[in-house]
């Protein structure tokens, strides 16, 4: 498979470099943890002439005695060297029983620099606090950016490249694939694994149809208000039965494995957060489409799903705009910076154009204000909003 430089997760590891967390690379199945790991140590033996690099591919039968966390702990102090900035990177670290208790010994002798990598059905976020004693920071990657897309097939036609990436999305795994047929099954073999195995037996579900029933309404909701009771009383009109209790402890797995991501509202008149009426949004569009062909379509919730990851990956917080009975797609903040964002597909029809215009005239504030949209043109201002072809905004990552 071909490799590009994914310089932002690299610069994020080295600047970890050192510290005394013990640094885990998270993100949904095949997002390329391991391909970063790799990347990164290859960063390493570049950039440090006194780096011991003790490196663990737990997949390679090679290292099958490894998976008792006894030889785990003795093979790392075997290949220590006294002097040495010794760095431990373990792949697939689950795949050694009791992993984290040679974790946590090695951490405590403060000698190691350790970077780990593993399956999300054992290290997702909820449940580190409890796996580490000693501290940890978490890597959280995700799936190719369009600009990654682009890099990787070496395209400067962004328009045709993006309406392809609409549907391939970023699991770039299915890259290698030409027909696709071929690439939706990768995907869908990614996707059933991380519902049948990762969350199933995660949380010993006994059945993962509903599960499957609620991640397809999500899918087809991308972008859509919802709460537990409403998803509830829809899946159940559906003749798919569940209760709002049970439609809650699910949401939260499926964001546990990164399928899903939740965005909150936040009141931008009161300037405080609201705790109910959430949106989710699916963490790769290639997932919709292999699961759920082109149904139900609805091109601008689609590009709202690829935006709000685009804006995570840049570093905001991202949230639902309220302003009075108005809503704003994004509020993101970064720091002391906030955006103001719409999102729509064709803005050329004047009645669509004053729909996504008016709430953001109606903020009183001075925060910049965007409409990112499929304008196929230039960037454009009117009355202090800056209108961006989408394409464009998501190749121009500054």
């Amino acid at each position: 498979m071909k490799l590009i430089n994914r310089k932002q997760y690299i610069d994020r590891l080295t600047g970890l470099q050192g510290t005394p967390d013990i640094k885990i690379i998270t993100g949904i199945r095949r997002c390329g943890k391991s391909k970063l790991m790799q990347a990164f140590m290859s960063n390493l033996a570049a950039t440090d002439s006194a780096a011991n690099i003790i490196f663990i591919d737990l997949t390679n039968l090679d290292n099958e005695q490894l998976k008792d966390y006894h030889a785990l702990y003795d093979y790392v102090k075997e290949h220590t060297k006294e002097g040495a900035n010794n760095y431990l990177l373990i792949d697939e670290v689950q795949m050694c029983n009791q992993f984290e208790l040679a974790i946590n010994s090695l951490h405590s002798m403060e000698i190691y620099d350790i970077y780990l990598t593993g399956s999300n059905a054992f290290l997702l976020s909820a449940d580190l606090a409890t796996l580490f004693t000693g501290r940890h920071i978490e890597i959280h990657i995700l799936p190719f950016s369009f600009k990654e897309y682009c890099t990787y097939y070496e395209q400067t036609d962004l328009q045709a490249a993006f309406d392809n990436y609409v549907v391939e999305g970023g699991l770039a795994g299915s890259y290698v694939y030409k027909k696709e047929e071929d690439k939706e099954t990768y995907i869908r073999e990614v996707y059933e694994t991380i519902i049948t195995r990762d969350l199933k037996e995660k949380y010993r579900l006994p059945d993962s149809l509903p599960l499957q029933n609620l991640a397809a309404y999500l899918m087809d909701n991308v972008g859509n208000v919802t709460t537990p009771n409403s998803i509830s009383v829809a899946l159940s009109a559906n003749k798919m039965p569940i209760s709002h209790v049970s439609v809650g402890r699910y949401l939260k797995y499926l964001c546990n494995a990164f399928l899903f991501y939740k965005a909150d509202r936040y009141d931008i008149r009161g300037k405080r957060y609201l705790e109910q009426m959430e949106k989710y949004y699916l963490s790769d569009t290639g997932i919709r489409y292999a699961l759920l062909g082109r149904r139900n379509m609805d091109w601008g919730r689609i590009y709202e799903n690829i935006v709000y990851f685009e804006l995570i990956r840049r570093g905001y917080k991202v949230y639902i705009g309220k302003l009075y009975k108005k809503e704003i797609d994004f509020v993101a903040m970064r720091g002391n910076e906030k955006l103001y964002i719409q999102i729509s597909d064709d803005i050329t029809n004047p009645q669509t154009f004053e729909r996504e215009v008016s709430p953001l005239l109606a903020i009183q504030d001075a925060y910049p204000k965007l409409i990112i949209a499929r304008t196929r043109h230039e960037e454009y201002d009117h009355q202090g909003i800056r209108i961006i072809d989408i394409p464009r905004w998501l190749f121009d990552d500054k």
